[in-house]
This record gives C-alpha cells, sequence and structure tokens, in this order.
C-alpha cells in the first residue's frame, strides 16, 4: 500500500495532465488518470469524444473503482490521483473515502483561458463541463472539515514550475525531486483512452510550457459562464501556492 495517497481535483483544460507527467517521472511514485470518468458519462450522460470506448475502458460503479484505487501503488510510496471535479456525481460514500485516505489537492486556471480552450473540443460547454461549481462544493467540505486548502493555479505553476512544485511538495509532506520538472514527448502507459482526444498537446511537451496570456476574445455567449466561474476562481485563489 502507497505511504503517500494524494487526489488532485481539476476542471478541464487546466494542465492537470502535464502535473500527472510531472508525478510520473518520480521513481517512488504511482499515478491514476481520471478513474471515474467511464462513471461520470454514465450518470451525467455528456456527449464527450470517444464516449463509448471510455464507457468501456473503466468500472462504471464508483464503490468498484474506490476499491481499485486503495489497491493502487502498492510497490510505491506515493499514489497520485489525477481526477476532474465533475466527475464526481452521485458518491458521497466514495467521496468520504477519498477526503479520509487521501490528501486533496485543488488546480484552477483563469476561467477565460479554460473557456478558450474548452470551447475548441466541446460544443456550447456549460457550467458542469467547466467543473468549477463542483471544485467549489469539494473545496468547501475541505475547508468545513479543518482539512489542508492546497490550491493550484495553473499560470502560477506555469511562470515558475520549480517554485510551485517544491512548495506543493512541502505541504503535502513529500520531498521535492526534480525529475518532475520535464518527461519525453509522446504518451505515457498510465494514459487514459481519452488521450487521443484531449492530450495533444502534452504528448508534444517534454516539460512545463512557458505561460503566455490568451490573446484571444471571449465569445459573447461565454459571458454569463465566466462571470459565474471568475467568482468562484477568485475565491480559490486567495489559497493558491504564489510568490
Amino acid at each position: 500500500m502507497a505511504k503517500k495517497r494524494i487526489n488532485m481535483w481539476s476542471g478541464p483544460r487546466n494542465i492537470s495532465t502535464a502535473i500527472m507527467y510531472s508525478f510520473a517521472q518520480r521513481s517512488d511514485t504511482c499515478v491514476v488518470d481520471e478513474p471515474f470518468y467511464a462513471h461520470y458519462l454514465l450518470q451525467s450522460g455528456a456527449k464527450h469524444p470517444g464516449r463509448a470506448t471510455v464507457l468501456e475502458s473503466q468500472p462504471k460503479d464508483p464503490a468498484a473503482v474506490m476499491q481499485n484505487l486503495l489497491a493502487s501503488g502498492s510497490q510505491s510510496d506515493i499514489l497520485f490521483v489525477k481526477n476532474m471535479a465533475h466527475h464526481m456525481v452521485n458518491m458521497n460514500d466514495s467521496l468520504e473515502v477519498l477526503f479520509n485516505e487521501f490528501d486533496p489537492v485543488f488546480l484552477i486556471r483563469n476561467p477565460k483561458e479554460m473557456l478558450l480552450s474548452l470551447d475548441k473540443t466541446l460544443a456550447e460547454p456549460n457550467l458542469r463541463d467547466t467543473g468549477y461549481q463542483q471544485l467549489l462544493t469539494l473545496f468547501e467540505i475541505a475547508e468545513n472539515n479543518d482539512l489542508p486548502l492546497t490550491v493550484l493555479d495553473s499560470r502560477e505553476l506555469l511562470k515558475d514550475p520549480e517554485f510551485v512544485l517544491s512548495a506543493l511538495c512541502e505541504k503535502i509532506n513529500i520531498s521535492f525531486d526534480e525529475a518532475m520538472l520535464s518527461w519525453p514527448p509522446g504518451p505515457i502507459p498510465e494514459d487514459g483512452v481519452w488521450a487521443e482526444h484531449w492530450y495533444h498537446s502534452v504528448h508534444q511537451s517534454t516539460g512545463f510550457k512557458p505561460y503566455t496570456a490568451k490573446e484571444e476574445t471571449l465569445p459573447n455567449r461565454l459571458e454569463p459562464l465566466f462571470e459565474h466561474c471568475k467568482t468562484i476562481y477568485d475565491r480559490l485563489f486567495a489559497h493558491a501556492i504564489k510568490r
């Protein structure tokens, strides 16, 4: 059994896969990619790319997923699980285990940049697709139970990966490993079957790309969604690791 379990919740289009790749470079760490995705697709009916393949690739019962997770990483000191916040639907018992057995980490991104990216993959993204409301709910569970409020902001991490990752490792009581700063190009074995639809950028990368602001204008149809997400983002950003 892994001595340390880390569960990172994120929304989509949020460098969460790059962070998973970063942890995968550690010789002491086992990583798991979005284990509740099939459960979410079944519960929500969301029409995501590769939906049928995802549904076939994983257990759809959250209790079974949770059992697999707790058994994962038996040969490693650290287990790192990348989860999407909006996948956490109708699974109160499993959520309780996640909070009890894993160190929670919350990953956020400026919603303008997130929506500009998400809009290229999903037709007419809605609040559920962004994961922001679910991320806030999960954050408040941690807050109300006096759990550590460990928040990563994508921009802050890209501006100074070594500083932010070092601070993250300190907060969750593991040593920082410089191997986390780079990786070989291409996929990793732990990628979910959905990688072909979502992971093009990280497969072409060899590390965290320097931050560059998006210059595109947000479509007017997404403005109300942006305003809602921005309020949540600001609340969580107040707790983010930053210089």
